[in-house]
């Protein structure tokens, strides 16, 4: 079995990238805004976008790029979504394409673009362009670099959110490096927010793909926020080939060993999601064990991460085991009174039939008291059916960020 290592990085961390983020004005003054991968040369690629049928400008745009299964670059901005703006924000992505391409001197069918931010706004064209010129000229391979990036795509997120991994294919070193960006709007169909990642793996287009959908599915579509789902949702991934190791180009160890290296980096990007929710206090896994089919767990887990009544009872540090077990009731999920058990941490607040008591509820009470908790039910029926899902609490200042969202 190949092993693969956490490493420090972003998406500068694979060899063949550079990376840049600049303020433009895009909203606010003096923040950054645009963001700019660029590989050295043309790159296997593939991408994932949103289910929501009401999909903004770059990501219609993206999925014809997408097709071809190459692209050099990634021209991202903050501070607007260019979403429901019609035939004009179509124009305006295109622009940013062909602006991007050439001012980079690539072919503009290898740009990709992406935009986070308010729902129905225009893109500011002359401060986004000059973002992107002034971005070309700082586009550099350090961690740094990247790091300007990932700021650069920052909304509502409190911190950035990076992540590498290394992993030996062959003999050759392979690095994966990543970035993100997601606060709230959250609960996927495909993939929950804005996400780049880079690789200097060699790997045919139909092995990236494969390989990018199994980590999408075991990582960024198992994060909850708060149950909606973005109109810009997108992850993208460029292989440069670097590294050296033989193409990648059917489902063996070789490709085992990549997938579940990208597995682990999205993993770790998704958890940074989950813990940086719009006001969130506390990290929560929700782990159902023991389910009659895999689909049962995944659904009551996500049943439980998504309630609005459990998320606000893990703010309140409240040991509310009744409505953890309400929500896996009307997930679909198959469950029996008589044999579930509910724990917080290590700890039961329900086994069998049998409540938690005074003393108990005193240990149920100091294990919320951690900024990280695991909700476990355990519903006895198929020991090896289970999914895990990765969310947050309800907060008040969660209502505050999106009370006064726009205004």
């Amino acid at each position: 079995m190949e092993r693969f290592t956490a490493i420090e990085g972003g998406v500068c961390a694979p060899k063949g990238f550079r990376a840049a983020g600049v303020a433009a004005g895009i909203k606010y003054k003096d923040r950054k805004d645009v963001a700019l991968i660029v590989a050295d040369a043309p790159c296997t690629a593939a991408a994932m976008f949103t289910t929501n049928s009401l999909a903004a400008a770059p990501v219609v745009l993206d999925r014809g790029i997408a097709r071809f299964g190459c692209a050099q670059a990634i021209l991202a901005n903050s501070g607007c979504a260019n979403a429901c703006t019609g035939p004009d924000g179509l124009r305006d992505a295109v622009e940013c394409v062909k602006a991007t391409a050439a001012e980079l001197r690539i072919d503009p069918r290898h740009v990709f673009v992406a935009s986070t931010g308010v729902i129905g706004r225009r893109l500011p064209m002359k401060r986004m362009l000059s973002g992107m010129r002034e971005a070309v000229k700082r586009l550099d391979s350090t961690p740094q670099a990247g790091l300007d990036a990932e700021l650069a795509v920052m909304t509502t997120d409190t911190r950035p959110k990076q992540a590498a991994v290394k992993v030996k294919i062959l003999g050759h070193e392979v690095t994966i490096g990543g970035m993100c960006k997601g606060s709230g709007m959250i609960e996927p169909n495909m993939a929950t927010m804005l996400g780049f990642i880079t690789t200097d793996c060699a790997i045919a287009p139909g092995m990236l793909r494969n390989a990018l959908r199994s980590a999408v599915a075991r990582g960024f579509n198992r994060l909850v926020v708060d149950g909606d789902e973005s109109t810009n949702d997108s992850v993208f991934i460029l292989a440069s080939g670097r590294a050296g190791n033989k193409e990648i180009r059917h489902p063996d160890s070789s490709f085992r060993a990549f997938r579940d290296a990208l597995i682990q980096l999205i993993v770790a990007l998704t958890k940074q999601m989950a813990a940086d929710g719009e006001g969130a206090t506390k990290f929560v896994t929700v782990r159902v064990v023991g389910a009659a089919t895999e689909r049962d767990a995944e659904a009551a887990a996500r049943a439980i991460a998504k309630s609005p009544l459990c998320k606000t009872s893990w703010f309140g540090k409240d040991p509310n085991w009744g409505r953890v077990l309400a929500a896996v009731g009307y997930s679909g999920a198959k469950i029996d009174e008589n044999t579930v058990e509910v724990f917080y941490g290590k700890t039961w607040a329900y086994k069998q039939g049998k409540v938690a008591d005074g003393l108990q509820l005193k240990k149920l009470a100091a294990e919320l008291e951690a900024p990280e908790i695991t909700i476990t039910v355990n519903l006895h029926f198929n020991s090896s059916r289970q999914a895990e899902i990765y969310t947050c609490d309800f907060s008040t200042d969660y209502v505050h960020i999106n009370a006064d969202y726009t205004t």
